[in-house]
C-alpha cells in the first residue's frame, strides 16, 4: 500500500504515512462524517409584558402616586429582561416610557404639595364663609317663622321646640307641626352650624320672648363666628364663637 500524497510505501494496517504523516484509509474503508447538531430553534420575537405593564402603570401613576412605584419596578425588570433575551424580546421603548413617567410622578410631588398648601386653607376659609352666610340666613328664617307661629297660635305664643316649626304637609298645620320651615332646618344642624331655640317665655307678666342661636359644629372647620337673635329680629354676632356670649349681648337676657 502506497501513500496517496507522497507515494511512499506504507505497511499493512498502518493508518498514517511514515514519511509525510498523511492519514491513510484502509482499502474498502468508508469515511463517515461526524454527525452535526441541529441548529438551535429560536423563539419568535415578542413584546415584553412587563414593558407594556410599565407603560400603562406609568400613565396612571401620573394621577395616582402609588402606581408610579410599580411603573418604575416593572420598567427596570423589563429592560433587564430585554437585554438578556438577545433580541428575542421587544419593548425597550415602552419600558423607558414607563420609567420616565414613573420618575416624573415623583418629581411633581413637591409642586402638588405646594399647591395643596396654598389651596386647602383658601378652600376651607371659603367654605366657612359660605356656612356663616347660610347661618345668618337661617336665623332670619327662624325669626320669621316664630312671628308667624305666634300669630297662628296666640294661645301658645313662641315655641322653644324647633321641630314645631316644621313638619310634613300630609296633614293640616298644627301647633306641633306648623309647617313653617323645611325639615332640614328644624333638624337642628345645617351646613356645619347647629341651630337652637332657647329661653322661651310666654306669660302675661313677663311677655313673650325667645332666643335663637346658630354656632359652628366644629369651630375653625365648619365656621368661626356665632350668630343669634330674639323676638326683636336683630341678628347679632359673637366673633369668639360663644353661644352664651352672643345671647347675653342682646336686649333679651
Amino acid at each position: 500500500m502506497f501513500c496517496s500524497k507522497c507515494g511512499a510505501a506504507i505497511p499493512e494496517n498502518s493508518q498514517f504515512c511514515n514519511r509525510c504523516g498523511h492519514l491513510v484509509m484502509p482499502a474498502g474503508a468508508q469515511h463517515t462524517a461526524a454527525p452535526t447538531a441541529p441548529p438551535p430553534t429560536l423563539e419568535p420575537a415578542g413584546t415584553s409584558g412587563k414593558a407594556l405593564a410599565s407603560l400603562v402603570t406609568g400613565i396612571f401613576g401620573l394621577l395616582l402616586f402609588p402606581i408610579a412605584i410599580a411603573a418604575i419596578i416593572l420598567g427596570h425588570m423589563s429592560r433587564s429582561e430585554i437585554r438578556k433575551s438577545n433580541g428575542r424580546l421587544k419593548g425597550d421603548g415602552m419600558a423607558t416610557g414607563g420609567l420616565v413617567m414613573g420618575y416624573g410622578a415623583f418629581a411633581i410631588i413637591p409642586f402638588i404639595l405646594i399647591i395643596a398648601a396654598i389651596a386647602i386653607p383658601n378652600l376651607l376659609r371659603a367654605r366657612m364663609a359660605a356656612n356663616e352666610s347660610s347661618a345668618v340666613h337661617l336665623v332670619k328664617e327662624i325669626n320669621t317663622a316664630e312671628g308667624m307661629y305666634r300669630t297662628a297660635y296666640p294661645d301658645v305664643g313662641f315655641t322653644c321646640t324647633l321641630s314645631n316649626l316644621g313638619g310634613n304637609k300630609s296633614s293640616a298645620p298644627s301647633s306641633d307641626q306648623a309647617q313653617l320651615l323645611e325639615d332640614r332646618v328644624t333638624s337642628g344642624e345645617v351646613h356645619g352650624y347647629r341651630l337652637e331655640l332657647r329661653n322661651c317665655v310666654n306669660s302675661e307678666a313677663d311677655g313673650h320672648k325667645y332666643q335663637v342661636v346658630a354656632y359652628p359644629v366644629v369651630r375653625h372647620q365648619t365656621g368661626v363666628r356665632t350668630f343669634c337673635s330674639d323676638e326683636s329680629g336683630v341678628v347679632r354676632v359673637d366673633a369668639g364663637g360663644s353661644a352664651d356670649d352672643c345671647l347675653a349681648s342682646g336686649p333679651n337676657p
